[in-house]
């Protein structure tokens, strides 16, 4: 195995790690076997970039190049003198915009794994040495990325703002990977003492998600801490600031360096020390439970009665054969059962619900809410179509993509109805909820004006959906392997989709401008929808199958 520099660093503390009860030798080993094998996993962040044979190879560490390009992107939030409060909060926020959306889908299959413990726990090796491995091998791969991602900036403010702006840096950096590591974990504690088994496993998924959307929506809050009107930078105070974190390690650089001795300033500059340290301290002294909370993944829960009622009917009511009706069923259950395409999708589910509402809330800061009722602003509405770009792409894939033998196996006489019953489950099960939430939040916001705009753009959608099924590669439903997929089949395509989705957005707006211009473009619609859905489907069932061959 690899002799990792990391690991000569951290002999020279084997002192302080017996002290500490922990058997250095075998944490040693322990660590230099992790550190090996993550050179032999696939990052989410590049997962479909490259073909399965190719993905054996390299490491999460492979990605270092994009946080490095994005490093050198930061250096320019460290040069400008004064306004450092600013400044740093635009920095650290993306720090941890980047930096923790990488943790959670990279990590927390690291922080949730129990097969070091079937293996080790027969071995002699007792649990402060596992444990601390565990939280040693998190820590190297958060600082490395953390380096790469905030060393470029960090090294060029030594030159640029001095020594002491450079040694506050570096404390704030790590001050920052721990305050994230340790939520992280926390958030994973709390969810692991309430809920147990299989259940847990997909409320582990949605807390993913939660993570990614707050995090989302607090990196939107940062730029509303400033009046940046006149070209002018002035920071305005408020509560709500003290939950931001961003804003806490920006501070020290304001009351040390800068010109601003506010008391917020004070409080924030404690926060960014006091926060990070106690519950640094709380979750070393909870580490045992949550060890001991981890074994209740290994538990397989009662599941939820699910009778299969609502597919069922719904079935009956779009679909124009059994066998569309029966693929519509199976694309349901796999859509609600299947983990990894939930933990794929779903973040875009919750990305494209705020999404809208973001860009409605930036324009708020050029005018009051009666202005917005009275504008185009529902047009931001369309928006929430992106999750169909990513549903469908992940649609073909399935961690049981060998059980696809059972599409030779059954006697399907064209592929017509598995498609169309596919992308109706998708439609049904994933845009159509989403639609519904949006529009009522919309009709609050804009009024009952809204209705016939939004018929409108549930027409569009629904013409969207068939362009995004036809534009990417055919395949049948879950039939290939997640580490098949390759970027470069959806990059383009991606544009395109992206490209007719802001088209429709444009059409929609300019027959606002026509008098009775919707009730003119909405039969258009319906008959687009009725020919598409009738034609795309029995052209896509003429193309080659792709069914992976089952060998035993």
């Amino acid at each position: 195995m690899n002799e990792f520099f990391v690991l000569k660093l951290l002999d020279r503390l084997q002192g302080g790690f017996r002290r500490m009860g922990v058997d250095y030798p075998v944490l040693r080993s322990i660590l230099q076997l992790k550190l090996t094998m993550d050179g032999r996993r696939t990052p989410t962040v590049l997962a479909g970039g490259k073909e399965s044979k190719q993905n054996t190879e390299g490491s999460p560490f492979r990605i270092q190049w994009i946080y490095l390009l994005l490093g050198l992107v930061l250096i320019a939030f460290v040069v400008p003198e004064g306004n450092y409060l600013f400044s740093m909060s635009i920095t650290f926020g993306i720090a941890m915009f980047m930096i923790s959306t990488t943790l959670i889908s990279d990590f927390s299959s690291v922080m949730l794994d129990l097969r070091d413990k079937n293996i080790l726990f027969v071995r002699p090796v007792n649990r402060r040495t596992l444990n601390m491995a565990k939280s040693l091998h998190i820590l190297i791969y958060l600082f490395t990325l953390t380096l790469t991602l905030m060393g470029p900036s960090l090294v060029f403010s030594v030159f640029k703002q001095g020594v002491l702006f450079f040694l506050i840096y570096a404390a704030e950096i790590i001050l920052m990977d721990c305050l994230i590591l340790v939520i992280t974990g926390l958030i994973y504690l709390l969810i692991l003492r309430v809920f147990d088994g299989e259940k847990l496993k997909d409320i582990i998924n949605y807390v993913q998600i939660i993570l990614s959307i707050g995090i989302t929506v607090g990196y939107q809050l940062i730029s509303r801490l400033f009046n940046l009107a006149d070209l002018s930078i002035s920071f305005k105070p408020a509560w709500w600031q003290y939950f931001l974190a961003p804003v806490w390690f920006a501070s020290p650089f304001e009351r040390l360096l800068g010109e601003t001795r506010s008391d917020n300033l004070t409080v924030m500059a404690v926060m960014a020390l006091v926060v990070p340290v106690l519950l640094l301290a709380v979750y070393i002294k909870l580490m045992p439970l949550f060890e001991r909370s981890l074994q209740k993944l290994a538990e397989q829960g009662v599941g939820g009665k699910d009778s299969g009622r609502l597919p069922r009917r719904l079935s009956e009511i779009v679909c124009r054969s059994k066998e569309e009706a029966m693929f519509f069923r199976f694309t349901w259950s796999m859509m609600r059962n299947e983990r990894d395409f939930k933990l794929k999708v779903y973040p875009t589910f919750g990305l494209s619900l705020i999404l809208p509402f973001i860009f409605i809330f930036n324009s708020l800061s050029s005018g009051n809410m009666d202005a917005v009722r009275n504008s185009r602003g529902f047009l931001f509405i369309y928006f929430s179509a992106l999750l169909m770009m990513t549903a469908v792409q992940m649609l073909r894939y399935s961690t049981s993509y060998k059980a696809a033998w059972i599409y030779k196996a059954i006697p399907i006489r064209e592929t017509a109805p598995v498609y169309r019953g596919m992308l109706k489950a998708a439609v049904l099960r994933l845009l159509l909820p989403l639609f519904v939430i949006e529009s009522a939040i919309f009709l609050w916001l804009f009024g009952v004006r809204l209705v016939p705009h939004l018929i409108i753009v549930l027409l569009s959608l629904l013409v969207y959906s068939v362009l995004c099924f036809r534009l990417l590669p055919q395949a049948l439903p879950f039939s290939e392997k997640y580490s098949a997929a390759r970027q470069k089949d959806f990059t383009g395509s991606a544009f395109v989709q992206l490209f007719i989705l802001i088209l429709f957005a444009g059409l929609h707006y300019l027959v606002t401008l026509i008098p009775f211009g919707i009730y003119i473009y909405a039969p258009i619609l319906v008959i687009a929808n009725w020919w598409l859905w009738s034609v795309s489907f029995s052209d896509a069932a003429s193309r080659p199958r792709q069914i992976p061959t089952l060998r035993l």
